[in-house]
């Protein structure tokens, strides 16, 4: 899933030498294709044309739009755009090459990254590295996707009821239809493996014979595919909050399910251990008990609390709150008061969505939602079951197994109808080197995800930040940071896996 929060970066890198001959097309082109040496070279010697990104952005943020084909097995087909986004490194002695961010998603628009990160940035890393943003295919100002769907069709969270579950299945199929029948010729393509293939254009267009990158949450996933499909391409590659490749797809929800139980256990006896404090109950299963009872009680009259009516299975759906032990209790607390006609306090308001990127200003609200389901289920439709009925039981049994998540991770979703990508999907497994970093509370790609990533990278080193909290390490551990940066400076990983003190934050 996408990284919500941005903070300042911590990275740096050495200067790179420059493309002197133009790479085979066959690197770009799909397994067993077989193209010819220079099918791709309208592609990679684009020359693109830099200018102001915007009215209200710095002169010195400068965009591009580089074209790449819909198809990399046809490349003189149909075309679509790829915006990218640079500020430029300050020095040009100094300068290693480019640091390329993905944000996560799929869905998410990268255009931003680098004003949003420079700020935070050491002066080595400025001097060093061109930072490099890009919206992926079919993301925000890269041609893109858009189903027509309407607000109600967005949450993809769907609780079980044997009642409703017929609605859920018309919603998923729905989803699946408007978008094909708006999208059919392009939805195949709208792969992580393509976006990777445009990486590299972008990396060959830039003149770099390597690429570095930083990428968040569905951004590992992407980097790691990056690094399978281009080893020798591969520079220094960090990947923050990393998604299971094994998993990826339905597997992904259906981890969460599992991370949020293991949170909701842990918030329980945090809690219990400050009983006067936040009058949940005495004990961990008091504080469980009393958990269930408010959620029982929203099921049968919904709580109205900070301007918002929940029910029960609202509640259950803001699982996120768990990964963070004190803002779950205040939260928790407010909603018992509410539940009982008193005044809630305002400082246990649930996180709110941020404000769409700049980059996709003017675009429909779909667009990233649409890209979500365009991008995963293209990647992972052949694994996904085609019969509702799995669903309504993986739904009922995960709801036993994982009470509070479990059977809105396993309930049907669009890709059950989706038509597939033109290719299998990656499997991540190769030696190439890359510093992974995760707290060990992720609400998005809990922990154990980040160590399925790590058995399939086995050049990587991983950083947890024990007792860290969130989706998105950098820039909230300074013992994860300093690896991160003597990673990128020096291109040395620790010597063996690392483990960093979680820090409270002011």
């Amino acid at each position: 899933m996408r990284n919500t929060r941005i903070a300042p970066l911590v990275t740096v890198g050495i200067a790179a030498a420059s493309l002197s001959a133009p790479i085979p097309a066959t690197a770009f082109a799909p397994s067993g294709a077989s193209a010819a040496a220079n099918s791709l070279r309208q592609y990679t010697q684009q020359d693109p044309t830099w200018e102001r990104c915007d009215a209200g952005s710095s002169a010195d943020f400068q965009c591009a739009t580089l074209e790449v084909p819909l198809d990399y097995s046809d490349p003189h087909g149909k075309r679509i755009d790829i915006a990218i986004s640079r500020l430029k490194a300050t020095s040009a002695k100094e300068r290693r090459g480019v640091l390329l961010f993905n944000p996560g998603g799929p869905g998410g628009p990268g255009l931003n990254m680098p004003v949003e990160l420079a700020a935070g940035l050491p002066g080595e890393v400025r001097k060093q590295y061109d930072l490099i943003g890009f919206d992926p295919r079919g993301i925000g100002r890269s041609t893109p996707v858009s189903c027509g769907l309407t607000p109600g069709e967005f949450t993809p969270d769907r609780p079980y009821h044997a009642g409703t579950f017929a609605k859920d299945v018309k919603w998923a199929r729905t989803v699946a239809g408007k978008c094909q029948e708006r999208n059919g010729d392009t939805l195949p393509h709208l792969t992580t493996r393509n976006t990777a293939r445009d990486m590299d254009v972008v990396r060959a267009v830039l003149g770099e014979r390597k690429l570095s990158y930083w990428g968040f949450s569905y951004g590992t996933y992407l980097g790691a595919v990056y690094m399978r499909m281009f080893p020798g391409r591969t520079d220094r590659f960090v990947l923050d909050s990393s998604a299971d490749p094994a998993g990826y797809g339905r597997g992904l929800f259906q981890q969460m399910a599992e991370g949020t139980e293991l949170a909701f256990t842990r918030w329980s006896r945090w809690t219990a251990e400050r009983r006067a404090t936040y009058e949940l109950g005495d004990t961990p299963a008091e504080v469980r008990k009393t958990f269930w009872d408010l959620v029982a009680r929203a099921d049968r009259e919904p709580v109205d609390h900070q301007g918002q009516s929940l029910t029960g299975d609202d509640i259950r759906a803001m699982r996120h709150m768990f990964f963070r032990a004190e803002k779950a209790a205040i939260w928790v607390a407010d909603l018992k008061k509410a539940a009982e006609d008193r005044t809630p306090a305002p400082s246990g308001a649930p996180e709110r969505t941020p404000a769409p990127s700049p980059s996709a200003a003017g675009l429909p609200s779909e667009n990233e939602i649409a890209g979500l389901w365009s991008v995963m289920c293209a990647d992972t439709a052949r694994s996904w079951p085609r019969d509702p009925e799995r669903y309504r039981r993986d739904a009922i049994r995960d709801k036993a197994r994982y009470p509070l998540y479990g059977d809105l991770a396993s309930n049907i979703k669009p890709c059950a109808f989706w038509k597939p990508g033109g290719e299998l999907p990656t499997t991540v497994n190769n030696g190439v080197r890359a510093l992974m970093l995760q707290n060990e509370w992720d609400p998005q790609t809990p922990l154990a995800a980040a160590r399925g990533m790590h058995r399939a990278l086995r050049g990587s080193r991983l950083v947890t930040v024990e007792g860290g909290e969130g989706h998105g390490v950098q820039g909230t551990n300074s013992c994860a940071d300093r690896s991160a940066a003597t990673y990128l400076t020096t291109g040395r990983l620790p010597a063996q896996d690392l483990t960093c003190a979680a820090e409270t934050r002011s």
